[in-house]
């Protein structure tokens, strides 16, 4: 937590600050570490936000972005296992890669494939 260093100007109210963190931090040393940074921690496991969710559909979990990049980005198998040998070649299939699954997010009125 002291290595992150994220500049920013100062608020002109005070608020809280949250942290969102999963399972992993649910022991007690690193809820201490949590709070003596001044964080409120928010831990909770898949299973409680999974039951907190059928309770109200409209909310969205905040959490597991990079979990859920890492499995769009397998998808592609030449990324997964990389075969590139030149660092260049392998930055830019890594670029398209995240070209098309941001392409894929746009939500589209005609299918541009099949017309």
């Amino acid at each position: 937590m002291k290595a992150i260093v994220v500049k920013r100007p100062p608020p002109l109210q005070r608020r809280s600050k949250h942290l969102c963190a999963d399972a992993g931090y649910t022991g007690a040393p690193a809820l201490v570490i949590i709070e003596q940074h001044g964080y409120i921690p928010h831990v909770k496991g898949r299973g409680q936000e999974a039951a907190e969710l059928q309770c109200d559909p409209n909310k969205r979990a905040r959490r597991w972005v990079v979990e859920v990049a890492h499995s769009w980005f397998n998808r592609f198998r030449k990324l997964l296992v990389r075969y590139e040998k030149l660092e260049r070649s392998f930055l830019a299939l890594n670029h398209l890669a995240a070209a098309i699954i941001a392409f894929r997010k746009v939500p589209l009125t005609v299918n541009i494939i099949y017309g």
